[in-house]
């Protein structure tokens, strides 16, 4: 009903839209919520998009990589030498 009748989507965080990596990741989620059917992203055009920007970001180093898992999940990642 939230998103039916009165057309509402989760909010964006600020702080990842700063994120260069995460900001293309909520253009395109938003681009998928578009309410014209025939507007919204194709699953093939997300797939593509999320692969450039995964090679985007396998392109920097894990700290960076660490840094945007935080900045997501605002929890931090247990250390490499952890048995999780």
């Amino acid at each position: 009903e939230v998103v039916v009748h009165k057309k509402m989507r989760p909010t964006i965080k600020d702080h990842w839209l700063k994120h260069p990596g995460l900001a293309q990741l909520c253009v395109t989620i938003e681009e998928c919520w578009d309410h014209d059917a025939e507007a919204r992203l194709s699953a093939g055009c997300v797939e593509e998009r999320v692969s450039l920007i995964r090679r985007s970001v396998n392109g920097t180093t894990s700290d960076c990589l660490v840094s945007l898992v935080t900045s997501v999940t605002n929890v931090d990642l247990p250390p490499k030498e952890s048995s999780i």
